[in-house]
């Protein structure tokens, strides 16, 4: 009995001949733009001749030819105007793979920096969660100067993010969105906390919003931070935050009472002198700008396959403190002058009369001490007592 017929091995020159045959088939099946572009027009003509043989019994030649005419000029439209999607501003990303960064966030609140109004408890001054997104250009998490999405609204006023979470999830199904992360809060003005991110070049920008407690509606974040330079991944990125009014609560210090702004205003920056008002908690008329109350660093981690950087989610102790930051002077604050007060003594001869006046806010880091609260002046007859 014979043995069944082997599959013949190729040798080595057929093997070379066979690797030729599927790289020029592979190159060929690569077809460029412009034959793409030639196919869609014919298929396109194609089309528009059927349209004509089904509406011919039904218009004249005149009709049919004015119908033609509009066909073709709808056509160079298409094809005009179907070509590939253009860069945006030069923020498309063309790297050839991911990135992975490791984000930390550092929180320089503290009594010596904003000493108006400073939280020491019910509660204290402290950090919300982190809630960081990646996504494109079709995406915003937030934006200054727009109004504030209800999942912005939530987090900003009461720290909730499910609807922030539920937005950027339906964004994802769209590939607006990559990744969104999230890191634990900060229980006191300073400290950090950090998470690593991994950036895809599709999705190269970075948002992210942390919520200031308490306060009525203000946080700190970044909006659509890219992360990409053309091909290359940028290595680090150091930005100080300063806080956002979310406008939707019109509160004017940390701990005001709920009121909502009717109706809602645009999320806008808050500065030294912005809202306008003594008493608003960020409110110093002697600063030109806010020391930046917390920031973001972003640094590039190699992922090589020897050292792997595990995923982290977790609070850094509290071991650096915001010393490169000044001390911000708070000047003491006093109430307007009460009436004055009925004479004491002989009227017009040696009488005095008193006015009075109290602090609203007390001096802090060598700020301009408080000036008298009492004042004295001779009487005037209208202010006598008549005697009975």
């Amino acid at each position: 009995m014979q043995n069944p017929a082997r599959a013949v091995r190729p040798s080595g020159d057929q093997r070379k001949d066979q690797r030729k045959e599927r790289k020029v088939k592979s190159s060929t099946d690569q077809t460029p733009p412009s034959t793409h572009r030639a196919t869609n027009k014919s298929v396109l003509l194609k089309l528009a001749s059927l349209l004509i043989l089904l509406l011919q019994p039904m218009m004249s030649s005149q009709q049919l030819k004015n119908l033609w005419q509009l066909l073709l000029v709808l056509l160079k439209l298409c094809l005009t105007f179907a070509g590939p999607l253009q860069p945006l501003n030069g923020t498309e990303c063309t790297a050839r793979g991911p990135a992975s960064y490791i984000v930390v966030f550092t929180g320089h609140w503290s009594p010596q920096a904003f000493p108006k109004q400073y939280p020491l408890f019910r509660p204290p001054a402290q950090w919300s969660k982190l809630i960081a997104v990646s996504h494109n250009r079709h995406f915003r998490l937030w934006e200054e100067g727009a109004k504030a999405s209800e999942g912005v609204q939530n987090f900003a006023e009461v720290g909730v993010t499910v609807e922030l979470m539920k937005s950027a999830k339906e964004a994802r199904r769209r590939r607006a969105v990559g990744t969104m992360y999230r890191t634990a809060g900060i229980p006191n003005g300073i400290g950090h906390s950090s998470t690593e991110l991994l950036m895809l070049p599709r999705n190269s920008l970075l948002s992210l919003m942390v919520k200031i407690i308490p306060s009525p509606d203000w946080f700190v974040g970044v909006d659509s931070l890219n992360l990409c330079e053309g091909s290359h991944w940028k290595q680090d990125v150091t930005i100080d935050l300063q806080p956002y009014d979310a406008g939707t609560d019109s509160g004017f210090t940390f701990s005001s009472p709920n009121f909502p702004s009717s109706p809602p205003e645009n999320i806008s920056k808050i500065t030294s002198q912005m809202p306008n008002h003594p008493a608003n908690s960020f409110y110093y008329p002697r600063l030109k700008n806010l020391p930046p109350i917390a920031s973001i660093k972003i640094i590039r981690q190699s992922r090589s396959l020897h050292r792997q950087v595990p995923m982290s989610n977790h609070i850094l102790p509290n071991s650096i403190g915001p010393h490169r930051f000044s001390v911000t002077p708070l000047d003491c604050e006093v109430s307007l002058w009460s009436s004055w007060g009925l004479c004491l003594g002989p009227c017009s001869k040696g009488g005095v009369r008193h006015r009075t006046r109290y602090i609203l806010l007390r001096p802090a880091n060598a700020g301009d001490p408080c000036p008298e609260l009492e004042e004295q002046a001779e009487c005037v007859p209208h202010s006598c007592m008549k005697r009975q």
